[in-house]
């Protein structure tokens, strides 16, 4: 069975999910599973669902709590459908040992399956799964990196929700590569130290988490946090560096110009939901720029657009001849907060250009990743010679 290697491959937008107690607790230690949330709040949870390309669920996970992980809402897998979706999201485990039990509701409800494995678990699954899941082994040990990268490569998924257990979320904190946190907080408490907590004991990424959202929802308070820099603001995530690498590719399938940059650009919402994208020269239009571009699909009072960030392979221009008004000024005027860019602008065209420097001074938030410089550079090396 052949093993994936991690590719240049985006991450899909994870999104940790779990249920917990006043005093941390994901459940006690009866029976049957401690219900922490409310109906309301199963409702939201199965709109999460609807809304994401795959959930994961820790072995463990499938051991003690025997889920089906399925949307239940008819209305909502219609929806899915009528968009060229499947009616359920993907299910994905992992298991190291391939010790579970093959008539587990997860192999045998919803639809597409997907496990993640070793050489020494992968012929124990193999021989006793149902032929419909797909048995992926990765060689030795389990790896969160190589898993994202094939999610997000081989099986093309955008959004990943991972509903735990505990290890599991405290695996992909650890290691930085959540991307959003949704906390429901219920009021009661456990009491029990040997029960199940969220989050396990060792070094987590450094400083406070941005806070996104806080709603009641009756009696139960979701709360949606975003990993943070010390004192710095939001550090660079996983999808970050994702859409950038999104824009930078649409960068690469501009038309030639021996007059104009080659840049891709993407807009997502703070959900991690794709807006819009464009790239430069796009529809034939010799002067339209990647932003603009990407903006134009959109209404201009969009009341997404506030919260969204904006990803360019190129720095948005701050002085052009071509329209009335450059793309920092469009960025400015559409409500847009936040810019991920991988280039700051040369002087090939234009003196001085510091696109950054508009939007900042305006109070955008303007984050430079340099480790895809040279992917946005690749397709404008012909006008630096």
């Amino acid at each position: 069975m052949p093993h994936p290697h991690p590719r240049a491959h985006p991450h899909p937008h994870v999104l940790l999910s779990a249920a917990i107690s006043l005093d941390g607790h994901l459940d006690d230690t009866g029976p049957d599973r401690l219900l922490l949330s409310s109906p309301a709040d199963f409702d939201r949870v199965d709109e999460v669902r609807a809304s994401v390309d795959a959930i994961l669920v820790g072995a463990g996970t499938i051991r003690t709590d025997n889920p089906r992980l399925l949307v239940n809402s008819a209305e909502r897998r219609a929806a899915r459908v009528a968009a060229g979706r499947p009616e359920y999201p993907l299910k994905v485990t992992v298991s190291a040992s391939g010790d579970l039990d093959p008539q587990a509701r997860f192999w045998h409800t919803g639809g597409a399956k997907l496990i993640y494995t070793t050489d020494k678990g992968a012929p124990h699954l193999t021989a006793t799964l149902p032929d419909t899941v797909q048995v992926v082994s990765l060689g030795e040990e389990l790896d969160w990196r190589t898993i994202l990268a094939h999610l997000g490569g081989t099986m093309a998924v955008r959004r990943l929700m991972v509903e735990g257990g505990g290890r599991v979320h405290t695996q992909l904190l650890q290691q930085g590569l959540a991307d959003e946190l949704h906390l429901v907080v219920a009021p009661l408490f456990v009491g029990d130290e040997t029960a199940p907590r969220m989050l396990g004991p060792g070094a987590y990424p450094p400083g406070r988490m941005r806070l996104l959202e806080t709603r009641q929802i009756d009696d139960v308070v979701l709360i949606r946090y975003a990993p943070t820099a010390p004192g710095t603001g939001p550090l660079p995530t996983a999808a970050d560096h994702r859409w950038l690498a999104e824009a930078c590719a649409l960068a690469a399938d501009c038309p030639p110009s021996e007059t104009a940059f080659s840049v891709g650009a993407v807009i997502v919402a703070s959900d991690g939901t794709e807006l819009a994208r464009g790239h430069s020269r796009e529809a034939g239009d010799p002067v339209v720029h990647a932003e603009e571009a990407a903006l134009a699909k959109l209404p201009p009072t969009d009341p997404r657009l506030t919260t969204a960030t904006i990803y360019s392979s190129l720095e948005p221009c701050a002085h052009r001849a071509s329209r009335p008004k450059p793309c920092a000024r469009l960025i400015l005027d559409a409500g847009i907060r936040r810019v991920v860019t991988a280039w700051r602008e040369p002087d090939t065209f234009v003196t001085a250009a510091d696109g950054s420097g508009l939007l900042a001074g305006e109070g955008v938030e303007v984050v430079v990743l340099q480790e895809h410089e040279e992917t946005a550079k690749a397709p404008n090396k012909h006008l630096s010679r």
